[in-house]
Order: structure tokens, then C-alpha cells, then sequence
């Protein structure tokens, strides 16, 4: 039997579909104001005017965080009778809501068969977070952000005002009404590790306040352009490069120019912007001396918590290098010229463009330099 190698075009990527469903979602396409787009005010503003979205950003870690967004909930809706992924909205604002855990009371309004497995002490709104690990240890010691607290803040007061919307698939939980909302939780879960982190506030009604003042101020805006930008533009802010209406909000970029050039029109405003420059170089200068210190005052501790911080130690491996001789050897076994004497970086140049992998070894008695790594202390049995 003979067989032939199968030709054909080179393969397709499989982000290709997964941006091309994620622009199908609901979230990808809405034009009404999410609470989930309050994340900057004049992203909003483009919103509710209906702005083109002209950039498209690398959408591959969010759409990995909303496949294991998915998993969890749809996990937790079959082995705890959650209420999960459900729609709330006024004329202003839609959302969906993660996690919705009713209270004893309110969970016996409900037919029997949506009732949760237990019920939760007080009626509370739940948002899940995927983060990275590089962001993970600011979640931990700070919290949620301004944006995610006025997000779930605003989850809570539409519950609390119109209740679950009238839409197929919950209006037995429509004809509840409004629910009295008591708690909000924060689920952050890291993409890379799977650790998870709790944090549950009361609703807090001056905070509620500020965020339907927040979204009253977008309401109010003659035009986006009005609106502040909350971030810091492209090239500074990830938020900002993968914004929509990231063209719309920097216009007139010169080639080659960083887009917070066109903040400055004047001597006026040079003179402000390098009097900022001085005054966060000194923040910075003295920062690094505190840290240099510390760091100083710290090097022969043992690793372990202490107060609020876990300190470890990183680094002191061995050390690689180029293996010259064995590149002069697969040089040869390649058929590959050898220069008479032997020249490592255009060697290594010439093995990489020919798909070859450039030798290693340890550099003898060398290490790579011992790091410090402050974490917030970790929980002790």
C-alpha cells in the first residue's frame, strides 16, 4: 500500500474563531451601557453615542478568562443550584450578574426546583474575577479596583430598584421584584495557579450613590469628548490598547509619536507636565533608596511571614553560556562553514536562521543573582 504526505495551506489559527466568537457575544456587541464598560467615563460616552469601534486589541487573555469564567459558573449552577449569568437592567444600564445567592426567605418565594442547594445568609451579589499572576499580589493586598467596586455596586442597586429583568428564561425570578441586596463578593480566581481569593463588603449606600452619580455624569455629557479620560493612553495603559475606541479618543497622533503628545499645547502645559516629572523622580529616587535599605537590612533573614508580608528568596542558579565548542560541532555535522576564528554572535545568528538550537552550558562556578520576593503573608494552618 503506498501512501503520500498530505499537502496543504498552512494551518489555521484557533484564535481566529475564538475572536471571531467572542465578537458574536452579547457583551461584544451590546450598544447600551454595561456595567461592566464603567471602567473608564469616556469609553461610556462612545457607548451611548454609538461610536465605531475601529480597534479590534489582543483579546486572547480575556477570552481565556471568560472560558474559565464559564466552567466555574456552569459548575456552580449544577452542584450548588446557583443563580448564575442573570440579566439586570433599568432604562440606563444592563448587566449580567455572575453569582446571585438568595437568602433563606427569598429563596422559598421560588418554585422548588430553583432553589439553591443552601441558602446564603444574606442575599449577595457575587462578580468572579480571573487576573494574571503578574497582577496577583496587588488583588490580594488591595482588593478590587474603583471600576470593579462601581461594577458589582451598580449589579446590587438594579437588583435592588427594578429586580432580575422579565426576560425568557427568568421571569420566575422577575416576579420577585426588587431583592434587598445586603452583601457583594468579589471571587478573583489566577488564570496561571488557581488560587483563589475571596472579599465580601455590605452594601454601602454612600457608594452606591457614587456610582449612579458616576453614570449620571456620562448621561449628562453633550458628547464623549467631554468625558474625562480614566486611563493613561496607549503604549501606558493595557486598558487603553485594547480599547475599542481607542482612535477616536487619541486623534492626531504624529508618526512615530507616543499619543499623550497631543496632552500638551502649549509652554504652559510643558512647564506642568515637567514639573510632574521632577516631583515623581524624587518620589521614585527616595522610593528606591527605602527599598535598597530594606533590602540591604533583610539579606540574611530566613524565608517566612512576617506582620503582613512573606518574605522568599529567589535566584543563585547556575548560570548558562554559549557553548562555543559545541556550536563548532554542529557546525560541522551541518556541513555549515567554521569560521577560522570562531565569532560566537554570528554563529549564533546563523543557527537560528537555520532552525537550529544553539548549545548551553553551566558557566562554571557562576550564579545568577539572589532576588528578594515579598508576597502578602501566606495563611498558616
Amino acid at each position: 500500500m503506498t501512501t503520500h504526505a498530505a499537502t496543504s495551506a498552512s494551518p489555521v489559527s484557533i484564535w481566529d474563531a475564538a475572536h471571531t466568537a467572542d465578537a458574536r457575544r452579547p457583551r461584544s456587541a451590546q450598544r447600551l451601557l454595561g456595567a461592566s464598560d464603567t471602567i473608564c467615563s469616556r469609553r461610556a460616552g462612545y457607548i451611548l453615542a454609538g461610536a465605531e469601534r475601529t480597534n479590534a486589541g489582543d483579546k486572547r487573555a480575556a477570552i481565556l478568562g471568560t472560558y474559565i469564567h464559564h466552567g466555574l459558573l456552569e459548575d456552580v449552577r449544577r452542584e450548588y443550584t446557583w443563580l448564575v449569568e442573570r440579566t439586570v437592567a433599568d432604562d440606563v444600564l444592563r448587566g449580567h450578574v455572575d453569582v446571585v445567592q438568595l437568602d433563606a426567605a427569598t429563596a422559598a418565594r421560588l418554585p422548588k426546583r430553583h432553589r439553591p442547594v443552601q441558602p446564603a445568609e444574606f442575599v449577595t451579589v457575587e462578580d468572579v474575577k480571573t487576573k494574571s499572576s503578574r497582577v496577583w499580589d496587588r488583588v490580594v493586598r488591595f482588593g478590587p479596583t474603583a471600576a470593579e467596586m462601581r461594577q458589582v455596586l451598580l449589579y446590587a442597586d438594579l437588583l435592588r430598584t427594578v429586580g432580575f429583568a422579565d426576560m425568557p428564561g427568568q421571569r420566575y425570578l422577575h416576579r420577585l421584584g426588587p431583592v434587598d441586596v445586603q452583601r457583594i463578593r468579589f471571587r478573583f480566581v489566577c488564570r496561571d495557579t488557581g488560587e483563589e481569593h475571596i472579599e465580601e463588603f455590605p452594601v454601602d449606600e454612600w457608594l452606591v450613590f457614587q456610582a449612579r452619580w458616576w453614570v449620571d455624569r456620562v448621561l449628562e455629557a453633550d458628547s464623549p469628548e467631554e468625558l474625562r479620560r480614566d486611563h493613561d493612553g496607549p503604549g501606558l495603559s493595557r486598558i487603553c490598547d485594547n480599547c475599542p475606541f481607542v482612535d477616536a479618543c487619541w486623534p492626531g497622533v504624529a508618526p512615530g509619536r507616543p499619543a499623550q503628545t497631543i496632552l500638551v499645547h502649549d509652554d504652559a502645559e510643558r512647564a506642568e507636565a515637567l514639573d510632574d516629572y521632577v516631583r515623581a523622580h524624587e518620589r521614585y529616587r527616595e522610593s528606591k533608596r527605602v527599598k535598597a535599605l530594606a533590602r540591604a537590612m533583610l539579606d540574611d533573614s530566613p524565608e517566612g511571614n512576617y506582620g503582613a508580608n512573606h518574605l522568599g528568596w529567589g535566584g543563585q542558579n547556575d548560570r548558562e553560556e554559549t557553548d562555543v565548542q559545541a556550536m563548532v560541532e554542529a557546525f560541522e555535522d551541518a556541513d555549515l562553514v567554521v569560521p577560522l576564528v570562531p565569532d560566537r554572535k554570528a554563529m549564533i545568528e546563523v543557527m537560528r536562521r537555520a532552525g537550529m538550537v544553539v548549545p548551553r552550558r553551566k558557566a562554571a562556578g557562576q550564579k545568577t543573582a539572589r532576588t528578594i520576593k515579598v508576597t502578602r503573608a501566606r495563611k498558616t494552618p
